[in-house]
């Protein structure tokens, strides 16, 4: 398991306003995800809103209207877990592309809290729940807030 080496992120998220895009499958692992960025995202004063979509294939399209619709940054989360067919390569791709495509676009950060698994038992290691070794929910939260600080800085260079 990861996580050894994590940075410690500016987390302050005064003023922001992100929305967490989540899908619907694997409700367990989701909830913990969810639970995780929730607790990021108000203890750092943002103002949350949180969308949920059918699955992770969904996120891209919502992430854009969000932020098109001023969020300052997303927190995507999804769960896809590997099965006997090519889906699971499909939907991952797709996933990752599409959100990196909306971020570059858009040039605001979405928070990439979409876990790609070979079992259910990974996803319940990473999902900050009980017992779980990791929270990526609130690793795509602080992430999603650093990088708007990150730009904010770099916006301010320039100015």
């Amino acid at each position: 398991m990861s996580g050894a080496g994590s940075p410690t992120l500016n987390t302050d998220g005064t003023g922001l306003k992100i929305t967490i895009v989540a899908g619907m499958w694997h409700e367990t692992i989701t909830n913990g995800l969810l639970a995780g960025a929730h607790r990021v995202l108000e203890a750092a004063g943002a103002e949350v809103t949180e969308i949920r979509v059918p699955g992770s294939f969904e996120l891209p399209v919502v992430a854009n209207t969000a932020l098109e619709a001023g969020a300052d940054a997303v927190v995507a989360l999804g769960v896809i877990i590997r099965g006997g067919t090519p889906h699971f390569e499909y939907v991952s791709d797709a996933a990752t592309s599409g959100l990196t495509q909306v971020s570059i676009r858009t040039g605001k950060p979405i928070g990439f809290g979409v876990l790609t698994l070979d079992d259910e038992q990974q996803g319940l290691d990473r999902a900050g729940l009980p017992g779980s070794k990791e929270d990526k929910g609130a690793e795509a939260a602080e992430a999603a807030i650093a990088t708007v600080r990150a730009i904010q800085t770099i916006m301010k260079l320039r100015a």
